[in-house]
């Protein structure tokens, strides 16, 4: 049996990952706090606490895994914000290294990041693991340092695979309303609330939109693919469905019966968000079949989440 600890277990895609996992032959740990984020030195005590704690855990079982699905940065964060997170990483896989239980098994890291982000500037009409990454933003960048050390990691410890997960645009209910992302909830909260819908790039912009349950469910069948193996693997976890802004308006109409409210203008976010991008995963085939979520049943989902937060009176 595999120890599993899900870092950010209740962020979008963490309570998608344990939603995953948590009907496999596997042991899911909880830490016994929550992890202060904005506090750097409490941060690390609690990493040192859980790391310790973690161990203790997976001493009764025959291997481990850790999904990193943590994280407070987005496309619009400042440089400092970002390195902070870098740093509480490069600590937590030191404190792996550290720690002699874990370093006896087998183990698994799983790194999600931005496909959309790493690949922003890429020229290839469909971007799969072979296009040569082509970030344009600073949170790109601080992203593939990110991935380095994950890489750095496995590659210096033989009995650990690291699973590089680029993600493309992620959605589902549940999304969080502080960042400044996720079109999608945005659009069912303001359809909900009978408020204009911001948008600021052209109708025509492609995007991969890919459910959480989906992006969840392929990343847990990936790392069941690299068990027992050593090394860093790079994978796409995409629909592999494009979609249109326009499109993704007129489904939102079908949905509501009404057609959302539309204002559309240029902000500073503007340019950092490359007006087409499809993907595609060309290696590590999954064990079994990929999940797909229609966009119009994903979308529902979202739109029900918002409405049911807002007659319990949700802002």
């Amino acid at each position: 049996m595999t120890a599993v600890w899900i870092i950010g277990a209740h962020g979008l895609l963490g309570s998608a990952l344990h939603r995953a996992l948590e009907g496999r032959v596997v042991r899911l740990f909880d830490p016994a706090e929550r992890f202060c984020w904005h506090d750097e030195a409490l941060l690390y005590a609690q990493l040192q606490a859980a790391i310790e704690t973690f161990a203790g855990f997976a001493d009764d079982s025959d291997s481990w895994q850790i999904y990193w699905a943590a994280g407070i940065g987005t496309m619009g964060s400042k440089q400092e914000e970002l390195a902070t997170e870098t740093r509480t990483l490069s600590k937590m896989l030191g404190l792996i290294e550290s720690e002699p239980r874990l370093m006896a098994k087998n183990g698994g890291f799983a790194f999600s990041s931005s496909a959309g982000a790493i690949y922003a500037g890429a020229d290839d009409d469909i971007i799969t693991e072979d296009t040569a990454v082509s970030p344009t933003t600073d949170y790109a960048r601080e992203k593939l340092k990110q991935e380095a050390l994950v890489t750095a990691f496995a590659d210096k410890n033989v009995r650990i695979a690291a699973l590089l997960a680029r993600i493309s645009t992620l959605y589902g209910p549940g999304q969080a309303k502080g960042k400044k992302q996720g079109l999608l909830a945005h659009i069912a909260r303001c359809l909900v609330r009978n408020q204009p819908v911001h948008i600021y790039v052209p109708f025509d912009t492609i995007r991969d939109y890919i459910s959480t349950d989906d992006a969840a469910f392929a990343i847990s069948e990936a790392m069941g693919v690299l068990n027992g193996r050593h090394g860093a693997f790079i994978k796409i976890i995409a629909s592999e469905q494009p979609v249109t802004i326009a499109e993704i308006i007129s489904i939102f109409k079908r949905i509501a019966r009404r057609r959302p409210s539309i204002v559309s203008s240029a902000s500073k976010l503007s340019g950092l968000y490359t007006r087409r991008v499809q993907f595609r995963s060309i290696t590590m085939p999954l064990g079994r079949q990929a999940r797909k979520t229609s966009l119009l049943i994903g979308i529902s989902q979202v739109m029900n989440a918002e409405r049911l937060s807002f007659s319990r009176g949700g802002q």
